[in-house]
């Protein structure tokens, strides 16, 4: 068989999922059909409905979508039956039913943002780097019962810098991963490949989970060392963003989302969440091995914008407590 005759059911919902498609089908693959999520309603009376991007891309290509709101729903998995996939290929989906995942004579797989078996979960690109950790990639495996346990096709590792944040580690793996994926079509066209147990992949390392965040997740905890705060603000920027409260003088609170940050290692006296400034030029908080520099922040209504001219418009007369 070759990838023209191959017929695959392609599976995915956010722009992540889009690149993997679009590699797909510029690829001259056969996408007989493409799942994902239903429309969400969007503005202030919940009456506009906005697709999804992998939906966006879907129709402007032609294919037929698919959105079901239920995945056991009798209707669609006739529907999908129906469409005879061979293969079926999931981005950044939802998790499958057995009787979903188990149709096709040549199986699904899916595409993961880490190294498996570490970040099992739906947010493995945040968590890499709030851990701060200098390597991550992307793999793609089987599904099976147990989400993000099954067997290994393939792994692709990049670095991460210290300066890279979400927003560009994201980036990087999703160009990886339209790569990978038509990368592991061919392979499994060809019988070359050998799925690797995760079992077996299993080091002294303690699995590390990769949960879905929250907004009380992304709200910063000062009372740690610089790198450990330096590391959770990049993880989380630009999306959803790091999040603290700012007390001025007269006791009224501010939310503040900070983007940028730089790290001032150094020993100082000043007490631990300190804010400290010139009211013009820097804006820092004190902490127990140094001060971390706010670069790029944003009250909650206002622009994001730099230190710089958020403080043209914040005047500072003291020093600041943040929580």
């Amino acid at each position: 068989m070759n990838k023209e005759d191959l017929r695959i059911v392609y599976m995915g919902t956010p722009e992540f999922a889009v690149e993997s498609l679009k590699c797909l089908v510029e690829g001259g693959y056969n996408i007989v059909g493409v799942v994902t999520m239903p429309d969400k309603p969007m503005g202030r009376h919940q009456d506009v409905l906005q697709p999804s991007a992998v939906k966006q891309y879907a129709v402007e290509q032609g294919l037929k979508v698919l959105q079901p709101v239920n995945l056991k729903d009798e209707f669609f998995i006739e529907e999908l039956r129906s469409l005879q996939a061979d293969l079926q290929i999931v981005v950044a989906f939802r998790m499958l039913p057995e009787v979903v995942w188990n149709m096709p004579a040549m199986g699904t797989f899916n595409l993961h943002a880490s190294l498996l078996p570490q970040y099992r979960g739906a947010a493995p690109i945040n968590w890499a780097v709030i851990n701060g950790d200098t390597e991550t990639g992307i793999t793609t495996f089987f599904l099976q019962h147990e989400i993000d346990t099954g067997e290994v096709i393939q792994q692709v590792r990049i670095p991460i810098a210290d300066t890279d944040n979400v927003g560009i580690v994201h980036d990087k793996l999703m160009a990886l991963g339209g790569k990978l994926v038509t990368e592991t079509v061919d392979n499994i066209l060809i019988g070359n490949i050998r799925p690797i147990p995760q079992e077996k992949m299993m080091t002294s390392e303690p699995l590390r989970p990769a949960p879905k965040i929250f907004k009380d997740t992304c709200k910063i905890n000062w009372d740690q060392p610089v790198k450990k705060v330096y590391d959770f603000i990049r993880g989380l920027s630009p999306y959803p963003a790091a999040w603290t409260e700012m007390k001025d003088t007269s006791g009224k609170s501010y939310t503040l989302k900070i983007y940028e940050t730089a790290k001032e290692l150094c020993q100082h006296n000043d007490p631990n969440g300190l804010l400290v400034s010139d009211g013009k030029t820097y804006l820092k908080v004190a902490l127990q091995d140094g001060y971390l520099q706010l670069k790029q922040i944003q009250l909650v209504g206002k622009k994001r914008m730099s230190v710089e001219d958020f403080l043209r418009g914040f005047r500072i007369t003291e020093e600041l407590n943040i929580n």
